[in-house]
């Protein structure tokens, strides 16, 4: 998801100086993004970044009478791009409500008759024929709250046992995640509240201030098998002076290989901010130390409360 989005649940504050609004269980239903609510939807049609980078790798990838499923359709616009090229596409929607309201849009839209909405698990759905291109966008900062991994990890188990070996292409592709050091402000007209922060890309955030520069810490093909489990521990030069009080993660979701032009077509995350419990001092040229672990699909709380940061001693090159 590309979007500044609140947490559904309030869960037990951690730590004093690092208390964060957001629910402890890592695998409750409300972090799947099948349970968007409707309303929320029109802020992700109103999403610049989201929209166009997810068209122009439709436009793509979508040959000409190609079939696409789509997993996970909210208002069936991802699945009405694919539709402008494919013969057939199916999307797959678990909510009732959104269910009702991207069969009354597709209608709205050219090419939407080609676009057959399934009430459906996105765990449990299968087509009734091999598609070539699986459209699945349950993408939170670093792959936390929706189910992108287990969703497309279920759904390759099932579609071999019933197509064969021979995958489609997924979109995304990929994805990779990185983390880098702040000074984060947060303070708020005098109230001292350390919480979590989303951030637009592109946009200025005076608050914020880069101690060092992203080190990627992940890396998703959805070609491959993923692993659920995610864990790092690295080391980050830092770059100027100041405090280390939070953690900004950062995901860059491949959405496409456009082999014939040499690049990708590329879609950020809004960069996610998370406090440190203990902040740390840093000077330009020390390195600093950071380890955090979490399962893909788990609640934020799940990877604040294992983040570690401490300062290493430089080490000098032989002869220094």
């Amino acid at each position: 998801m590309s979007r500044m989005e609140p947490e559904a649940h309030l869960g037990t504050p951690a730590a004093p100086g690092a208390s964060l609004p957001m629910s402890d269980a890592d695998d409750e239903p409300s972090h799947l993004g099948q349970f968007i609510p409707l309303h929320y939807h029109h802020n992700m049609l109103l999403d610049t970044n989201r929209m166009s980078n997810f068209k122009a790798a439709i436009d793509a990838v979508v040959f000409k009478g190609a079939r696409v499923l789509e997993l996970g359709g909210g208002t069936g616009v991802l699945s009405c791009f694919a539709a402008a090229h494919a013969s057939k596409v199916y999307c797959v929607e678990f909510n009732p409500d959104m269910v009702a309201e991207s069969r009354r849009l597709l209608a709205m839209n050219a090419h939407g008759h080609k676009v057959e909405v399934v009430h459906a698990d996105a765990f449990e759905y299968l087509p009734p024929e091999p598609v070539d291109v699986v459209i699945c966008e349950m993408i939170h900062v670093g792959m936390l709250r929706e189910k992108q991994v287990d969703v497309i990890e279920a759904f390759k188990t099932r579609y071999r046992a019933r197509f064969g070996d021979r995958l489609p292409i997924f979109l995304p592709t990929a994805a990779l995640m990185a983390v880098q050091p702040l000074h984060q402000v947060f303070d708020f007209y005098g109230f001292n509240a350390p919480i979590i922060q989303f951030q637009r890309v592109g946009a200025e955030h005076p608050g914020a201030t880069e101690l060092a520069a992203p080190v990627v810490y992940g890396v998703m093909d959805f070609d491959q098998t993923c692993s659920r489990d995610i864990a790092w521990k690295g080391d980050i030069a830092i770059t100027a002076d100041g405090t280390v009080n939070a953690l900004r993660f950062i995901t860059k979701n491949i959405l496409a290989l456009l082999g014939t032009q040499g690049r990708t077509q590329d879609w950020l995350n809004d960069y996610m901010v998370l406090p440190l419990t203990t902040p740390v001092d840093t000077r330009a040229g020390d390195t600093l130390h950071v380890s955090f672990n979490y399962r893909a699909g788990g609640s934020l709380q799940s990877l604040a409360r294992t983040m570690r940061a401490t300062v290493r001693e430089r080490v000098c090159a032989s002869g220094a």
